[in-house]
């Protein structure tokens, strides 16, 4: 948390507000969140104008004239606040725009990132080059997936958590896929038809809009950039619903698969 539909709202609560604006200021009130930040942050980014607000995975990016691209990570409770009247402890670092528009990010547990990189080698970048395709582009079908998971006896549900294989899927929206396909998420991956992860891809995609336009899913820290919640939770069929009924009646089922709760119906999901 936050997976892809959130990075993604938040990615279009931001582009109002700073694409084609010029970075008047920027301040950094700690050193590092997971790591360090780049020592010249302040000086390779003030007076350059963002060109565009985009998302790669569950990574935010904002583009400027400078050809630098910064680049976030929201951890596991980052978010940014649009115009905050004060600045909260939390608040680590703060971007102004000429126009009087003030960005802060926020992050409390300070599992979160920020990196600056030459636009031009984006996409070289460690974290970038080995991810498979946006689960929302014309890549992602079931054809890909036969082919990634030819001749591969995990189960279904770890290697879609797998970056390499499809970008940006966590957790949640698997669950929720899986379940909307009628896939069961320990079925082995190489034995599953075309046509049937051809519905899967197809699930996917519907759960990740469907999750973009109830702004995300809020369980614990993640807000919007307006400071409004995440609404998908409402809509969750599956997960963190243990011992809840399925559509069918059923009752839900939680296991662990790689250290995560994985919560599916036995009954419609094979």
């Amino acid at each position: 948390m936050p997976e892809l539909p959130e990075v993604e709202t938040t990615v279009r609560g931001l582009r109002p507000v700073l694409a084609q604006q010029r970075i008047a200021s920027i301040l950094v009130r700690r050193p590092d969140l997971r790591r360090a930040f780049p020592v010249d942050l302040g000086q390779r980014l003030t007076g350059a104008v963002v060109t565009d607000v985009r998302r790669r995975a569950k990574y935010g990016l904002i583009d400027t004239d400078r050809g630098d691209t910064l680049i976030f990570h929201l951890g596991m409770s980052g978010r940014w606040r649009v115009d905050p009247e004060t600045l909260l402890p939390h608040d680590h670092v703060v971007i102004e725009t000429e126009a009087g528009r003030r960005l802060a990010l926020n992050d409390a547990r300070r599992f979160g990132s920020l990196d600056l990189m030459a636009t031009a080698q984006v996409a070289a970048w460690p974290p970038f080059a080995a991810l498979g395709p946006e689960p929302l582009s014309g890549d992602f079908d079931g054809a890909h997936l036969a082919m990634a998971f030819e001749g591969r006896t995990a189960p279904i549900k770890t290697l879609l958590l797998d970056q390499r294989i499809v970008a940006g899927l966590g957790n949640i929206y698997v669950c929720e896929a899986l379940h909307m396909a009628g896939i069961a998420p320990i079925r082995p991956a190489g034995g599953i038809s075309v046509k049937r992860l051809g519905a899967l891809a197809d699930a996917v995609r519907a759960v990740l809009l469907s999750a973009i336009e109830a702004g995300g899913s809020t369980l614990r820290d993640y807000a919007r950039p307006d400071g409004e919640l995440g609404y998908f939770s409402k809509q969750f069929l599956v997960y963190g619903r243990e011992g809840e009924p399925c559509a069918c009646g059923a009752s839900i089922a939680r296991i662990a698969q790689g250290g995560r709760s994985t919560f599916w119906c036995r009954t419609c999901q094979r």
